[in-house]
């Protein structure tokens, strides 16, 4: 309890000193105005560069008339501005101007399916919108019905004549990013008055059926999640400084990367961003050579695996070397060492290129959105000569609710214990079997604290189901750890991440395969561990007998259904379904088990109700499950 009470006191100094997210970024022009803040490459004769840098003090410059410019426009606090696009130092910089005047910043992204931009134009009612050049066409597009509230447009670079005149036809204003820059002229507005509870950005999630929702983030939940993580940082000797250097890749339309760069920016750090192409990123990172290295797992994976691939092609001496040094530093790492001190001559002699590979002076990497594998966090903490840490936690808590601890391996395959400035507590689950009280507690992740979101914009209704009585309910599973850390092992709801961050509505999408006249049923699975989903179904005997007799294949419905042309036609007519419905990528069944057998009661498979009893349907099928993975790799 008094690691708590000092904990939550330092919190509260933090919160005089910081009101509102503008003072993070004054504090650190008033600090550090000459430190380099935004640095991108530049182009020269269609090469890439070196880094060009912004300092501290430039940037706020030209936040300022960025948001005289915005005011000027008609704009006050409380307006939404949408921001559309990759990462760029143009994004903070709009983000800053918001955060000035107290504008909703309100990021849109297409990920979450088609029209959802149109969707969240329209419900924020955001009336101007920045954008990279490239999806402006795209803004555009969602005209005329975003045209309700939208009012303006400013491209991050240029704009067309051709883009001015379709605007203008909608009565839109658009300009580009050095025209906008002057629209204010020699006018000033008075910054207004901005509290703790008043919102900043409106952060559009994915999470149920139906449209995004739009998780409304206060001034209070990001200065109190920073807060955290810094004091956090601090206790484990990893404390953060203006020589630190980030890579700006992770989408900023996503709270993780917005705090972390929140976070560097108060403490008048570095952010360099990419060029905006994955295949570029690791010569990105080699240019820039960053000191923090943040990470969804699918990225991590694709580091472990192209790891592997090199040292298994690199000779029987090579590959041998590098084992014996792996096998003998985590060795020493499980037994308490810490990694710099674990195997000094197997880091300067082998590992030494591992790191490299990252720039050269990562020493943090911090891996969240999904669950990263077991395997893969051992690995990297041996191999890259730098901590590796898991985090988790949701738009709704302003990120990261749990962080593992540098050098602590008996956490690997957990999210470590929960930051400051928050409590948590298991709520049981029965109908799931899991007790919150039994000597292994397990239950619902719920969370409490000032990190919490204000609600659903416009959906009170969505806000009551999960915030009761000050208690976030995550929905997600978790078993606490003798050393205090959260090991999440299951969904509550039957909606689950893929190992890219993509959340499933399974349900919703059981309900549109299940149009499919040529199946009965149809049992859809996905994990954090893999990018796409797999499926069970019940083919419908009629239509499979129908089939293979106009296609001239024997046999009755058994071998039907292990015939490989019989599985190739059922996943010909889920996939038209899915294409008809104008399902996303990551919503695409990649591979189908055929089974003869409904699904049912006798091996307890399905409720009386015939309602899939899931985990049961796993336990049942999970070698088959197991195959179609490892087959569709």
């Amino acid at each position: 309890m008094n690691q708590v009470a000092s904990l939550s006191t330092n919190t509260k100094i933090f919160n005089l000193w910081v009101s509102h997210c503008l003072s993070l970024h004054r504090m650190a022009v008033e600090k550090y105005p000459d430190n380099r803040m935004l640095g991108h490459r530049e182009i020269v004769d269609g090469k890439a560069g070196a880094y060009v840098w912004k300092t501290y003090r430039e940037v706020f410059d030209i936040a300022s008339k960025i948001g005289n410019s915005i005011r000027s426009c008609g704009l006050a606090k409380g307006s939404r501005c949408g921001i559309y696009g990759a990462n760029c130092p143009e994004w903070i910089i709009t983000m800053e101007a918001c955060n000035a005047h107290g504008i909703y910043c309100v990021p849109l992204y297409d990920t979450l399916g088609a029209g959802a931009v149109e969707f969240i134009l329209c419900h924020a009612e955001v009336e101007i919108a920045f954008a990279e050049e490239k999806k402006i066409e795209l803004l555009l597009k969602t005209l005329p019905k975003s045209n309700e509230f939208l009012k303006m447009i400013v491209s991050f670079g240029k704009v067309t004549q051709e883009q001015k005149e379709e605007a203008s036809k909608y009565g839109l204003s658009i300009y580009s990013w050095d025209e906008f820059l002057s629209l204010a002229a020699d006018q000033e507005f008075d910054l207004p008055v901005k509290e703790k509870a008043d919102i900043c950005t409106i952060m559009y999630t994915s999470g149920t059926t139906g449209d995004p929702k739009g998780v409304l983030i206060s001034n209070a939940s990001i200065i109190c999640l920073i807060a955290g993580v810094d004091r956090l940082l601090n206790c484990v000797n990893e404390k953060l400084a203006e020589i630190d250097v980030y890579m700006s890749y992770l989408p900023l339309a996503h709270i993780f990367d917005r705090v972390v760069e929140e976070l560097f920016i108060f403490h008048g750090a570095s952010i360099g961003f990419w060029r905006g192409d994955v295949k570029l990123l690791v010569e990105d990172i080699g240019v820039l050579k960053p000191t923090i290295f943040c990470a969804v797992p699918r990225v991590l994976d694709r580091i472990f695996s192209g790891l592997q691939a090199k040292i298994s092609s690199g000779g029987f001496i090579k590959s041998t070397l590098f084992n014996l040094a792996y096998k003998f530093k985590q060795f020493r790492m499980m037994r308490g060492a810490k990694h710099d001190e674990a195997a000094t001559i197997c880091d300067k002699v082998v590992f030494s290129k591992v790191k490299e590979g990252l720039g050269g002076n990562v020493r943090l990497i911090l891996s969240g959105a999904a669950p990263l594998a077991t395997h893969v966090e051992e690995y990297l903490r041996v191999v890259t000569c730098a901590h590796v840490l898991q985090g988790y936690g949701l738009t709704e808590t302003c990120a990261g609710s749990f962080v593992s601890l540098p050098n602590q391996m008996s956490m690997i395959g957990t999210v470590g214990p929960p930051v400051p400035n928050i409590d948590v507590r298991l709520e049981s689950v029965p109908e799931m079997d899991y007790d919150a009280l039994a000597s292994t507690a397990r239950g619902e992740i719920c969370i409490k604290g000032e990190t919490l979101f204000s609600g659903y914009c416009k959906r009170e209704d969505l806000t009551k189901e999960v915030l009761v009585d000050g208690w976030f309910h995550t929905g997600d599973i978790g078993e606490w750890q003798p050393d205090g850390s959260m090991k999440i092992i299951d969904r509550k709801k039957n909606i689950f991440k893929l190992s890219q961050g993509e959340y499933v509505a399974v349900e919703n999408l059981e309900n549109i395969y299940g149009l499919v006249s040529a199946i009965d049923s149809v049992w859809i699975y996905g994990n954090s561990f893999e990018s796409f989903l797999v499926a069970v179904a019940n083919p419908n005997k009629e239509a499979l007998e129908s089939w293979a007799a106009a296609n001239g294949i024997s046999g009755d419905f058994e071998s039907l259904c292990q015939n490989p042309k019989a599985k190739e036609y059922i996943l010909g007519e889920l996939s038209r379904i899915g294409k008809d419905k104008k399902l996303k990528g990551f919503e695409f069944i990649k591979d189908v088990h055929l089974e003869p057998v409904p699904f049912d009661m006798e091996r307890d498979l399905i409720t009386p109700t015939y309602k899939k009893k899931r985990p049961q349907l796993l336990k049942y099928y999970q070698g088959v499950i197991d195959h179609m993975y490892k087959s569709a790799k």
